[in-house]
């Protein structure tokens, strides 16, 4: 699919001679947002304020003259425009780590008194001046950023001055040259306004379209840093059969393969796109962290001490309060060796265990509604169910599930009355991982089963596994592929079903990893940003109100493809998939993603857990009264739906105007066409003729990319970090009584279970990655916050909107945790029951299960 496609951009780099320089070239956008203005020796064009903004509120206006001046051939008064000095605040952010000889050559060349080094501003109008048919302008203003440079300061404001006259008009843009050979980040000068393609002032026609010619590029010749260029390539090709025959890989796809990059350049993402310095700075200290925890494993690793000999062992990974008075002097030197030893430890996860360190059967059907995978449980519909694989290559389609297994745990109802009372639901990986399991399971130190649980909804709202299906693929007519294994009555066959659930959470975790995460949120998501910085200027409406829920996507991704699902990287080396897990997320988009079902009333409905019933708040029964992610899902779709229509609603209110809108209707068929090449044409896209169309595509592209990830993401370390109740992988299969293991397996239970599940460096290596995978980075922006409300100065309804949607975060933050609290809610509260906060929409930094950005950030 075409949808990781290489983004060529700039990074502003570039040394240019002032002697090359033509015109400033155009740049549309406004800078209170970080990463709009990395500018070195280029110019650069920004918009300023709508409506008179820049009079109003950014800076001060002065007449230095009034010139009533008469003509001496006619004697007639002929009144010259006034002209005004306009003031305005530049901020300009320095990096932190600048060394102090760079800061000192700035500061010398304050004394030279030249221009060589400097930023050239120039003020542009909205309006026409017919004398050049070009935008009327100011006169230059120079910026020499040296001038009262604080040695150390992060921000530093310029006052600068422009000078126009009265029949200037209204402010539209300023041009921007650097002459500086370094780069510096323009932190905020004046904020434009929304403008709908045809609103466009006369004077800045040319320019949003000059500038979004320069975003596209022309698809020719090599990139360099100075290039702003968003572009695709496909990314099907993970292999690096350079090193060896070990690092080949499949071309995924039905489309050319790409050539693989070792690692990209730093044009690769933007500049504009780029992360913070705090935030590359959160990476750096999670993998020093991961590093030192992994430090004593890998030494045992070494000297061939790796297995797990007790689930003491797994605890003794987790760090523990000491109990001594610190008082003493004795205890102080003791809690300073302890606190040493604790540096080195992982911090204790959130879920629940039994007495022996297995999971428990409640808490592994609440992790279906509640964990971090709550996607994949659905309603079952028909029993037993049957598979839609081709039989004659993949063996008989049904189940091996029979009435006998389940109807001893139906509280006295058949099986057809569980049925018809909703009762009864499934998580089926059966028809997913099936193809792939004869190559999955040759892999070394890997072993997996297809499986499908069955559940049963208890009176109190809880689901209670009452059978597991492990299926292996058919080697023969006759062969026993698939084995069922139930509820358990003695200790063996306890042992036999707590290695049956480690099965399904290893197909679980890996499913939510490769599929539910990276597929649906990350890889899906990217298309629409691409086309969005390509197809929309700056100045259209619905790019501002994407925006903040594209930052930091596109270098996420661009760092997943390098490090997270590359030849030999985290996900090949951490889950039971291995070397075939992109393969299994390309057949998942191939066969079973559907945009139009990505929203989650459409998604829920889907699984067969709602039904459409408008009595009922959100417009959605669900059919499990108590699902913690859907109950407090649904407050946060409809708060985005209302706040998407209002917006929308308010720009076009016309309808007619969305099939007329060039800009909007490129960025959607781009989109779709070019990045979802492989599904472009699937029957199920939206239309996008209407308001109404267009308000449901952004509001299932803002969930998708705040919520949903949220809800996949921030989980992962507290729900998965204790490996034996969520293992990424498993090393062997349950075994049979006339297994060669059966008799070890017997005689001690633990150690074969043990034996089953990641080794202890496996362990800790997994449990460093999802710990930075969960961490919310210092400058974290969440739903409801928005650092660009004066953008719409002019507009005060959708300043209310916004207000509005922030508050409206608050109330469903003090609701989720209302309903945390309510010993009715059994899938959120009781005792060794953790509270459901993956939605609570703020967070403070760092490891907190809740939390929900406005964007894919990690």
């Amino acid at each position: 699919m075409a949808i990781a496609k290489e983004i060529l951009g700039a990074s502003l780099l570039e040394k240019y001679n002032v002697n090359h320089w033509s015109k400033p070239v155009p740049r549309l956008g406004y800078l209170i947002q970080q990463h709009q203005s990395m500018l070195s020796s280029y110019p650069t064009f920004f918009s300023s304020s709508k409506r008179e903004l820049l009079q109003r509120n950014n800076v001060k206006r002065k007449a230095v003259a009034t010139l009533n001046i008469k003509d001496q051939s006619t004697g007639v008064i002929v009144e010259e425009p006034i002209t005004y000095k306009v003031n305005a605040l530049v901020n300009v952010r320095y990096d932190k780590t600048e060394d102090v000889k760079e800061m000192m050559l700035q500061v010398f060349a304050a004394f030279n008194n030249s221009t060589q080094r400097a930023l050239i501003l120039q003020l542009l109008s909205t309006e026409i001046d017919p004398r050049t048919m070009a935008p009327k302008m100011s006169k230059e203003t120079i910026l020499d950023c040296s001038k009262n440079l604080i040695i150390g300061a992060q921000l530093v404001a310029y006052k600068v001055e422009f000078v126009v006259d009265s029949s200037f008009g209204v402010p539209g843009a300023i041009t921007i040259i650097s002459r500086y050979e370094k780069e510096l980040f323009l932190e905020s000068v004046i904020i434009e306004g929304p403008y709908l393609p045809w609103e466009t002032p006369a004077g800045l026609k040319e320019l949003r379209e000059e500038e979004l010619g320069q975003l596209r590029g022309d698809g020719k010749g090599l990139r360099v840093s100075s290039d702003r260029i968003y572009d695709y390539d496909v990314y099907n090709d993970l292999s690096n059969p350079d090193k060896g025959i070990e690092f080949a890989r499949p071309t995924l796809g039905d489309v050319n393969a790409e050539s693989p990059v070792e690692e990209p350049m730093h044009m690769y993402v933007p500049r504009d796109d780029a992360m913070d310095r705090c935030k590359k700075e959160d990476f750096d200290v999670g993998k020093k962290k991961g590093m030192r925890r992994n430090f004593v494993p890998y030494l045992a690793a070494i000297a061939d001490k790796d297995a797990f000999k007790s689930f003491s062992d797994i605890n003794g990974l987790y760090r523990e309060r000491s109990s001594f008075d610190m008082k003493s002097p004795l205890a102080k030197v003791i809690g300073k060796v302890q606190e040493f030893i604790q540096l080195h430890k992982f911090d204790p996860p959130m879920i629940s265990t039994d007495a022996s360190g297995c999971l428990r059967d409640d808490e592994f059907g609440r992790q279906a509604l509640a964990g971090i995978n709550p996607l994949s449980i659905e309603r079952l519909k028909v029993f037993p169910p049957t598979s839609k694989l081709d039989p004659s290559i993949y063996g008989p389609q049904e189940s091996a599930l029979k009435e006998e297994h389940i109807i001893g745990d139906l509280n006295g109802m058949s099986i057809q009355q569980a049925l018809e009372k909703n009762k009864l639901y499934i998580i089926d990986y059966h028809d997913m991982l099936l193809p792939f399991l004869n190559q999955v399971n040759c892999l070394d130190d890997r072993k997996a089963y297809a499986t499908r649980t069955i559940f049963f909804l208890t009176p109190v709202g809880t689901l209670k596994p009452i059978a597991i299906e492990l299926s292996l693929p058919s080697v023969g007519p006759n062969s026993q592929s698939k084995r069922v294994l139930t509820s358990p009555v003695d200790a063996t066959t306890t042992w036999l079903w707590q290695l049956a659930k480690a099965h399904v959470c290893s197909n679980d975790c890996g499913v939510h990893q490769i599929v539910h995460h990276w597929l649906r949120t990350h890889a899906v998501m990217e298309p629409f940003i691409i086309a969005a910085h390509r197809q929309l200027s700056v100045m259209h409406p619905i790019f501002k109100l994407l925006h903040p829920h594209m930052r930091y996507t596109l270098e996420i991704n661009a760092l997943a493809r390098q490090y997270l699902i590359n030849v030999e990287g985290i996900i090949e080396n951490n889950f039971t998939t291995g070397k075939h897990s992109m393969l299994i997320t390309s057949a998942a988009y191939k066969n079973w993603w559907r945009f139009d079902l990505e929203g989650l009333p459409s998604d829920l409905i889907r699984r067969g857990l709602a039904i459409r019933d408008q009595t009922q708040p959100h417009g959605l029964k669900l059919l499990i009264e108590d699902y913690p992610y859907a109950n407090d899902g649904l407050l946060i779709w409809s708060a985005i739906k209302t706040l998407v229509q209002t917006y929308v609603n308010y720009y076009y209110k016309d309808p007619s105007k969305i099939c007329s809108d060039s800009e909007l209707q490129a960025w959607y068929y781009e989109a779709v066409n070019v990045g979802h090449e492989d599904l472009r044409n699937a029957s199920w896209w939206p239309r996008l003729d209407t308001p109404e169309d267009l308000s449901s595509i952004l509001t299932t592209l803002i969930w998708l990319a705040s919520a949903q990830h949220a809800a996949l993401n921030y989980g992962q370390y507290p729900y998965g970090g204790h490996v034996p109740l969520r293992p990424p992988l498993m090393r062997k299969l349950v075994p049979k009584e006339d297994d060669p293991e059966y008799a070890k397996f017997v005689a001690d239970p633990e150690k074969y279970f043990l034996s089953a599940i990641p080794s202890r460096f496996q362990s800790t290596k997994f449990m460093a990655v999802i710990d930075i995978l969960s961490t919310h980075s210092i400058d974290e922006e969440y739903i409801g916050e928005r650092k660009d409300l004066s953008t719409w100065l002019g507009d005060s309804e959708i300043i209310e909107a916004f207000y509005r949607f922030s508050m409206e975060m608050r109330r469903i933050e003090n609701e989720i945790e209302k309903r945390n609290g309510d010993p009715k809610l059994r899938n959120r509260h009781g005792a060794g029951v953790s509270a459901y906060e993956l939605l609570i929409p703020r967070s403070r930094h760092g490891v907190t299960c809740r939390g929900v950005p406005n964007s894919i950030t990690i």
